[in-house]
């Protein structure tokens, strides 16, 4: 009967561990240094929301280019200004101020704003012009065994995966590090792709670098998943410990 208490009393405390090698990230890190990063220009896609600014030599020439924003827009409130923006609709168009219809399709922020200053200075509307194109809805969502889930604006052309992750406060201690999950949806396609964080090849994929609307799902570890329907906190493994503990005084006297 000692024995039977004793190894459940093992059991119980075995599943509330976890070894190093499940644990830290990137475990090989090491290989991987000085390796070359290939930053990327994500192609734009139906439901960005685009801020245009449109420059000359004189001023007042690409005002007719530029759409007329609100008092309250120029308090550089994100949200006013994406109600502002131009909208890429489902057929990845955006009506432009003169020049109408421009399709963004297969266009990047960069070749954007390339052809729309092609299409303003071969067109003669004006003179050596200059356009800035912003994305104003990037956003990142990050769900499961996390600190903070949720969905996160960014603003930079460019985050990585553990950039995106340290968001959301990083994986908690039930998070699987083994397998974490990235759906990404471009141009109609959706592609599922699976990373284990302990290893570091997953830093030369194309999915070291977030997309405006990826998500991220981080799955329950096989502790957390076990314990799910046996011991559901710290407080019940010491509860159950204390028991049996108990159990076996009373058996041994």
């Amino acid at each position: 009967m000692k024995v039977k208490f004793l190894g459940l009393l093992l059991l119980v405390f075995l599943q509330s561990c976890k070894s190093k090698k499940e644990m830290i990230y990137m475990q090989d890190i090491n290989a991987y240094n000085n390796t070359e990063v290939t930053y990327a220009n994500p192609t734009l896609q139906p439901n960005d929301i685009l801020k245009i600014t449109v420059g000359a030599l004189v001023a007042e020439t690409a005002i007719p280019y530029n759409r007329i924003t609100s008092m309250m827009t120029q308090t550089n409130s994100i949200e006013m200004m994406q109600l502002e923006g131009y909208l890429v609709s489902l057929e990845q168009t955006i009506s432009f101020p003169i020049l109408g219809e421009i399709s963004v399709a297969n266009k990047s922020i960069t070749q954007l704003e390339k052809d729309l200053s092609s299409r303003l200075e071969s067109g003669g509307h004006l003179t050596n012009p200059s356009v800035n194109v912003r994305l104003l809805n990037a956003k990142v969502t990050i769900l499961g065994e996390v600190k903070m889930p949720g969905t996160y604006s960014f603003t930079e052309n460019n985050i990585n995966l553990l950039q995106a992750l340290g968001l959301a406060g990083d994986l908690t201690i039930n998070g699987e590090r083994n397998d974490v999950v990235l759906i990404r949806e471009v141009d109609g396609v959706r592609t599922v792709a699976h990373f284990d964080l302990t290893q570091s090849s997953w830093l030369e994929s194309p999915y070291y670098l977030i997309k405006p609307n990826d998500v991220i799902m981080i799955n329950p570890n096989g502790s957390k998943v076990k314990s799910a329907g046996f011991i559901g906190t710290s407080t019940s493994i010491v509860a159950i410990a204390s028991l049996i503990i108990s159990s076996l005084i009373l058996i041994t006297n």
